[in-house]
């Protein structure tokens, strides 16, 4: 497996990766504070090592990807924290949306994604992961189910929890 990460990041790594709300939402808590990612229920499933293993990871890529329906969960989803760490958390939130050097958001049309075999299976946002990665963009995201299905139509994706295991760098 970790010949595989190693094989997709070094075939990726002058494109673009495609990052799933979650592992998105761990580097927006991580961003504005470490220690909180394993006291808010939304990351908690992650731990402060983990957030440093997806800077060393996403430092590989020359640009991340996202799309607006990403975008919009992750606010919502952050939206829970207390504050002060919900202001930090979206001024770092403006900032990294708005670094055109960084990050690219695409946007997918809810027809096309609707449309796609397994919407009904897995709604709209990783409905339209798999519209726009197909033959573009690897795929980073910690949803077994869909990192199953996006290996199965032949989209390359990585689980993160296979880095954590691994301990990629």
């Amino acid at each position: 497996m970790k010949d595989l990460i190693a094989s997709l990041v070094r075939r990726y790594c002058q494109r673009r990766v495609l990052i799933d709300t979650s592992i998105l939402l761990l580097f927006l808590v991580g961003s504005v504070n470490q220690e909180r990612i394993t006291k808010f229920n939304r990351t908690q499933q992650f731990i402060p090592e983990d957030y440093e293993l997806l800077l060393a990871f996403i430092a590989s890529f020359q640009k991340l990807v996202t799309t607006p329906n990403i975008l919009t969960e992750v606010n919502s989803l952050a939206n829970q924290l207390g504050e002060p760490e919900l202001s930090q958390c979206f001024a770092i939130f403006a900032q990294f949306v708005t670094n055109v050097a960084l990050l690219d958001e695409l946007y997918v049309s809810i027809l096309d994604a609707v449309n796609t075999e397994k919407f009904v299976k897995f709604g709209l946002t990783d409905s339209g992961i798999l519209t726009l990665s197909k033959g573009k963009y690897l795929v980073l995201t910690d949803g077994f189910k869909l990192a199953s299905y996006l290996q199965s139509v032949e989209v390359d994706v990585i689980n993160f929890n296979n880095i954590r295991i691994f301990n990629w760098k």
